[in-house]
């Protein structure tokens, strides 16, 4: 389809409903459609995406501003219908070949009325279907309130718009909206905003492309063991952990083993063989990852740290160890440690860590690992953040089903 978006400016001009905006675009070009921003200021963030300049859409713009003042004192200006006309015209011919135009913030913030009665004005049928996407109400805000009055225009930003179909960017927003319009909440779609990890983390090429083979995004909780594949690593514990993490307190729980085999016994390779096939007789096949079976050479150190950064914890259910550089990097990221309990690991991570035994069952280990991480409100808030608020999940639940809407819907 041909999707616009329309707003006062989009990137690179800097705020957060254009930061919206530019994460909206690149998601809805790269799930194959073609996308028009339309704004006053900013520019196309690439040859994939057009711009197309409306230079009286602007909150900006002389004349927009020369006729707020006028209507925040009440007024409505001689030349307001022909401003109105102006952008109608430049708005229409913009749209042309749109399928969809979703409106950001125009229907509910008066920042540009002219604009807001230019796109009301459109007729519902025969034109792109409209989506009017709600961050900001300008009637429900009380700094907005001696800017507002009775009557046209002011009003457009508190009725409901025929055939247009809503969305808040929150549950609160969406019942103050519905309140605002006096139309049921559940009319109302609710897609937040969200971030996006690899910017957010700065994650290295490698790691994207591994995290989206692996399918690390899924893991609840991602647990860590940055170590060769050497027996004295005891990774079988760590796998057995993990099963037992998933039999019931956490089944969406991953483990992530990032070295290869050791360099100077030739017997590691034998030891990666039975890891393998000890993987698959505990059913961890897609949970537990080697990332040697992806990588054939040492990971970079700025990929190990990414996946640090990444992980919920830190496994480390080593026999031996001569001192547990693992542990100081977790310390470093803040990131929670469980290993076993032994000389050198207690006398590095002293009562900050949470140990175990080497004999002790696997299934009270993982139940004491579940335990403490289902305590942390840092896990519980970051666990849910990743499950509903990446921008490509929010693209799949919210984004995508409102594209893909029937012709015509109204709600």
């Amino acid at each position: 389809m041909n999707v616009a978006l329309l707003h006062y400016s989009v990137p690179p001009v800097v705020g957060g409903v254009e930061s919206v905006i530019g994460h909206q675009a690149r998601l809805i070009q790269a799930a194959g459609h073609r996308v028009r921003l339309l704004a006053a200021r900013g520019a196309a963030p690439g040859p994939e995406i057009e711009f197309r300049a409306l230079p009286l859409a602007d909150s900006r713009h002389p004349r927009v501003l020369a006729a707020k003042a006028e209507l925040d004192a009440g007024r409505v200006p001689p030349d307001f219908e022909a401003l109105v006309q102006e952008i109608g015209a430049a708005l229409e011919e913009a749209l042309t070949g749109i399928d969809v135009l979703i409106a950001h913030n125009v229907a509910t913030l008066h920042k540009n009325l002219a604009l807001t009665a230019a796109l009301r004005r459109r007729p519902a049928a025969g034109g792109p279907r409209l989506i009017l996407w709600h961050h900001d109400l300008a009637w429900t805000a009380a700094q907005y309130r001696a800017e507002l009055h009775p009557g046209y225009p002011w009003d457009l930003l508190r009725t409901d718009w025929p055939m247009a179909r809503h969305v808040a960017v929150s549950e609160p927003r969406r019942q103050e909206l519905a309140q605002l319009l006096g139309i049921p909440s559940e009319t109302i779609a609710v897609v937040p905003n969200g971030v996006e990890t690899r910017v957010l983390h700065k994650l290295e090429p490698l790691t994207e492309v591994l995290v989206e083979t692996m399918g690390l995004e899924a893991a609840e909780p991602l647990l860590l063991l940055p170590v060769r594949l050497t027996r004295r690593k005891n990774i079988e514990m760590a796998l057995r952990i993990l099963a037992a993490l998933r039999g019931a307190p956490m089944p969406a729980a991953m483990l992530l083993v990032t070295g290869p085999e050791g360099p100077h016994n030739p017997a590691n390779a034998e030891y990666r063989q039975r890891l393998l096939a000890l993987r698959a007789e505990l059913g961890l096949v897609g949970a537990a990852h080697f990332a040697s079976e992806h990588q054939s050479s040492w990971l970079p150190d700025a990929v190990v740290a990414d996946f640090l950064r990444l992980a919920d914890a830190l496994l480390l259910p080593s026999q031996e160890e001569g001192f547990g550089i693992p542990l100081i990097e977790a310390a470093l990221v803040r990131l929670p440690v469980f290993c076993s309990d032994i000389p050198v690991l207690r006398d590095l991570g002293q009562d900050d860590v949470t140990y175990f035994d080497l004999g002790a069952d696997p299934a009270e280990i993982a139940a004491m690992v579940a335990a403490r991480l289902k305590s942390q409100p840092a896990y519980r808030f970051g666990a849910r953040a990743r499950s509903h608020y990446t921008w490509q999940q929010i693209y799949e639940r919210g984004i995508a089903p409102l594209l893909a809407a029937p012709e015509g819907e109204s709600k």
